[in-house]
């Protein structure tokens, strides 16, 4: 089955925990305006391992309504078991909507994630690292346990994918090892999330990518890249401070399959987590395409 026919299926015979896009019959980018976007914790780690409620009250109230996640040391809710957690964001009106997840090559370990995941309407568990040899026949390893790891997280009513980094799209005797991955991978059960800023950090272009694997990105990281005089000479910044065209990318991408936007930040010249969290809400609210 499809991956949106199947959340369809998934949102017809489970309300409580589905997605709220899918439960309006609204459709992701119907407007010209970004509505519906993210923010993966891992841009305010700091504070959300000082006091992970009151972060996530405060993010709510810079008006996000979507989380993804990443599992740190208190685990994939924040020393929270899953229902308290969902129960939290309940209350601040939001939802988990993906979440990063370690050690996903522990197939064991990563049955009980997704089982937990699924209780509470996470759509996704994300391999945020291929760790292996950055070779072709390593690379071809990994897509076998991301199929294995997809067909896990289907069979526990959810889905997989995999985030990369810069390192992905560097070429082995002429190969990019992406490709390795996407080519080797069943696109019924391996999703892509494009990191848009690690692309650019290799020298690739985001849009060239959708067309050469339509359908498979169907999650991006909204996350700028600004040119420093420090090595390595450049960082993640505030968006709308560094290069990338978002909006170009954005509407490219959404005729080929993109879907859920997340914004990340990692640094924050002449700012703090929180403070550009804020200004990045801003950001998506009035970015048109």
């Amino acid at each position: 089955m499809k991956r949106r026919n199947f959340l369809l299926s998934s949102a017809l015979t489970s309300v409580a925990f589905s997605s709220p896009l899918l439960l309006s019959g609204k459709k992701p980018f119907e407007s010209p305006f970004v509505e519906d976007f993210g923010i993966q914790l891992y841009s305010v780690r700091d504070d959300m391992i000082k006091n992970p409620k009151k972060t996530l009250k405060k993010l709510s109230n810079f008006g996000y309504k979507y989380i993804e996640g990443y599992e740190g040391d208190m685990g994939l809710f924040w020393g929270m078991s899953n229902i308290e957690f969902k129960k939290y964001l309940d209350g601040l009106g939001m939802q988990m909507i993906a979440s990063h997840c370690g050690e996903t090559d522990n197939l064991e370990s990563f049955k009980i994630k997704c089982s937990k995941a699924a209780e509470i309407g996470v759509e996704y568990l994300i391999c945020p690292w291929a760790d292996g040899k950055r070779t072709v026949d390593g690379f071809k390893l990994i897509a076998e346990t991301f199929n294995k790891c997809g067909r896990i997280a289907k069979q526990s009513g959810i889905n997989f994918a995999y985030h990369n980094h810069g390192y992905s799209f560097e070429k082995v005797n002429g190969v990019y090892l992406q490709d390795v991955l996407m080519n080797e991978t069943d696109k019924n059960l391996v999703d892509y999330e494009m990191d848009i800023y690690w692309l650019v950090v290799a020298g690739e272009d985001p849009i060239k990518w959708f067309n050469k694997h339509p359908g498979r990105f169907t999650h991006c990281h909204v996350k700028d890249y600004l040119k420093i005089d420090e090595s390595p000479g450049y960082e993640t910044c505030t968006l709308g401070q560094g290069i990338i065209d978002f909006s170009k990318i954005i509407e490219h991408g959404k005729k080929r399959g993109l879907e859920t936007l997340i914004v990340e930040q990692e640094e924050y010249r002449g700012s703090t987590p929180m403070r550009a969290a804020k200004s990045n809400v801003s950001y998506m609210q009035n970015l048109k395409f």
